[in-house]
């Protein structure tokens, strides 16, 4: 038996998908201790939106620590910190006449839910928060109530309250799902409170993410996402867009939301943000509700994560001009052509994407399950999500090479096709 097996916590989960010891990585590549080699079209669960190892970032911090840089500050003023807010005010949120404030927390993205949550209910006095069918927001139990998902929620031990969860827009139903794009839906529910007798009183929020990465790459539709702002703009509720998955470039942009018209709230950001796999989660918030905050009021010991400020910097130096966002558009558009000759000879196959991005919904959960273990046997590491596993989700590197690409493309092809052959 191997020391984790013997000691870790049988919580473990990934280490059991992939049952090998990772040694090195660089890029999309992931190295066993055996010299066995992977492409990682997992990064992270969206963590490493640039690569394992990012050179630029890596050297960057080593001269940081070569030079006694300060690695822990709680929320103390630092050069490093300073360094990374304003080049995130130059060259994210100037561009887009964004006024928030950027609230730091420590050290991952369900912290930043939890306050979210939090200050949307002192800014409004209100209570309820509204989430939707088939969101992941987090583990801890303010984000857990707002999370859909029956088998985390369970493991809570207490009531999971003052959220409740709506239909979400699907552009294109899922499997399962009829709920088409849930604008009927949406304005049931304004009808609703604007009834002053329908017992159902406005929330202190919604909270969304615009692609649902660990629901199955369920895309919200640019009309109901516009409805749902315009209904939160209405009723005095805040609008919070978690982007903490598939926001720092992974769509295309680097906010998720950045062509759907609308300006949230309260924005989410975790996992890339950080740039090169260290943590750092990181809210923007409006000024009209940052106001609501008292000195110290939401803490957090690894608030002031200095090395994840460097590694952040060198990662926004991506976005100063349109390169890597066209690469992106280009590969996304590869994906999709690649994998389409998938869903003709099987119309029961979905493919959903945005950016670099995709969910291939095998419409059942054990045939995913088998396609990732043939995959990792032959040196491709990718992940299942949605309603009991079903849907593979690609979202490699933004800085994959076209090549490394093209193969791990092959390689699912080649898995996909032979577990379907077998049940057939």
């Amino acid at each position: 038996m191997t020391i984790f097996e013997q000691r870790e916590s049988a919580i473990r989960a990934y280490g059991r998908v992939y049952p090998e010891t990772f040694k090195t990585a660089r890029g999309a590549i992931i190295t066993d201790e055996k010299g066995n080699e992977y492409i990682d079209f997992f990064a992270g669960a969206g963590v490493l939106n640039f690569g394992h190892n990012n050179e630029r970032m890596t050297r960057a911090m080593i001269t940081y620590l070569e030079e006694g840089g300060i690695l822990h500050s709680l929320d103390m003023q630092t050069t490093a910190k300073a360094d990374f807010m304003q080049a995130f005010t130059d060259t994210i949120l100037k561009p887009r006449d964004m006024p928030h404030k950027m609230q730091f927390m420590g050290p991952t993205g369900t912290n930043a839910v939890e306050a979210a949550m939090k200050l949307a209910r002192r800014a409004t006095g209100r209570t309820d928060i509204v989430a939707f069918s088939h969101g992941f927001h987090g583990m801890t139990l303010g984000a857990l109530a707002a999370t859909a998902n029956q088998y985390f929620r369970g493991a809570a031990g207490v009531p999971l309250n003052h959220v409740y969860h709506e239909p979400f827009g699907c552009a294109t139903p899922c499997h399962g799902c009829n709920q088409g794009c849930g604008l009927d839906q949406l304005e049931s529910l304004r009808a609703r409170y604007k009834d002053p007798s329908s017992g159902l009183l406005p929330p202190a929020a919604f909270l969304l993410e615009t692609i649902q990465a660990e629901g199955g790459v369920n895309i919200a539709s640019r009309e109901w996402i516009q409805s749902l702002a315009s209904l939160a703009k209405e009723i005095g509720a805040v609008l919070i867009i978690d982007d903490i998955q598939v926001g720092c470039g992974r769509t295309g942009s680097y906010f998720s939301f950045d062509s759907l018209g609308i300006q949230p709230d309260i924005i989410c950001l975790a996992k890339g943000i950080g740039g090169v796999g260290t943590p750092m989660a990181m809210n923007l918030v409006h000024p009209d509700l940052d106001k609501h905050w008292s000195p110290g009021e939401h803490t957090g010991t690894f608030r002031g994560q200095n090395l994840s400020f460097i590694a952040g910097k060198v990662a926004l130096e991506y976005f100063r001009d349109d390169t890597l966002m066209a690469d992106v558009s280009e590969k996304s558009e590869l994906i999709s052509q690649y994998l389409k000759p998938l869903l003709n000879a099987d119309k029961s196959l979905q493919l959903r994407g945005k950016g670099m991005i995709f969910g291939l919904d095998m419409g059942d959960g054990e045939r995913a399950a088998a396609i990732v273990q043939e995959c990792f046997r032959n040196g491709l590491i990718l992940s299942a999500c949605g309603t009991g596993g079903k849907v593979l989700k690609l979202i490699p590197p933004l800085t994959i090479s076209r090549e490394e690409l093209i193969s791990g493309l092959d390689i699912l092809m080649n898995a996909v096709r032979n577990i379907m052959e077998e049940a057939a």
